[in-house]
């Protein structure tokens, strides 16, 4: 079966970090952790993920 990187049904805002968790199978909260320290740090956590909200499908 062939993984598509998608929206999570279940998820917290929009579902990007669930999505993304589910297509690379790991946890959604390492990745929103990933998101957060990016927003600290060089402060594009913010605009990747509103990007990734816009161009993933929802399922």
């Amino acid at each position: 079966m062939q993984k598509k990187l998608q929206r999570s049904v279940d998820s917290k805002i929009f579902g990007v970090c669930g999505g993304l968790g589910e297509y690379f199978d790991i946890d959604a909260t390492i990745i929103r952790i990933v998101f957060l320290v990016a927003l600290v740090t060089f402060g594009s956590g913010l605009l990747l993920y509103l990007i990734l909200a816009l161009v993933m499908p929802k399922p």
